[in-house]
């Protein structure tokens, strides 16, 4: 479990040593009981999208890739084995999104900063979690177009997108922190791009 310095206690991201947090109740309960919150969870179906939802209340939310919540010690979720998780901290709100190289593309990041924004709680630190780095994220080129600004080059050679360079150009003007760890080639982490694995690391963050 890695608690990032500066987020006040109030983000957390899991690693594999932690177990599968998603679909493992026991797990999600050591988890929770060392992070010091409750286990019941708000999160979403994820879809890979940009959609965004408020929430007040733990259970699954519907289909989006990013919540936020001003429900005081409600922890939000999101779940990765490659993707990153983004938490944004606000006086009064927090909101965690789910960035794959889709919702990166989709503006996931930028949306859920400005569903914050317009009700009055402007995000001021961003906590990014680990994810697939560019030495390994091999991509075709028609996903490397839709990142004109953060192509780049795996460690083989071949044409990558630089995911968390995209995620850090959507936060201008915000203090953002990131794990700078890459889940495929690096051990302690679940990589769906590396071995097809169905457990998921969680990214979690709360008021």
């Amino acid at each position: 479990m890695i608690t990032p310095p500066g987020a006040a206690g109030r983000v957390v991201f899991s690693d594999s040593g932690d177990g599968d947090v998603k679909s493992d109740a026991g797990s999600r309960h050591s988890l929770s009981q060392r992070a010091g919150i409750t286990s019941e969870w708000a999160t979403v179906s994820q879809v890979h999208g940009s959609e965004i939802v408020r929430v007040s209340a733990p259970g699954v939310a519907g289909e989006a890739d990013a919540l936020w919540t001003t429900e005081p010690r409600l922890p939000l979720a999101i779940f990765t084995a490659d993707c990153l998780a983004v938490a944004l901290q606000a006086s009064g709100a927090v909101g965690i999104a789910h960035a794959g190289w889709r919702g990166a593309a989709a503006g996931v990041v930028s949306a859920l900063r400005t569903a914050m924004t317009v009700e009055g709680f402007e995000p001021e630190q961003a906590f990014i979690g680990p994810g697939i780095g560019l030495c390994c994220f091999e991509v075709g080129p028609e996903v490397a177009e839709r990142f004109p600004r953060n192509r780049s080059r795996t460690s083989w050679g071949s044409t990558s997108v630089d995911l968390l360079g995209s995620v850090r150009d959507s936060l201008v003007s915000v203090d953002v922190w990131s794990a700078n760890v890459c889940t495929m080639h690096e051990p302690g982490w679940f990589s769906h791009r590396s071995d097809a694995t169905p457990s998921r690391q969680a990214g979690i963050t709360w008021t």
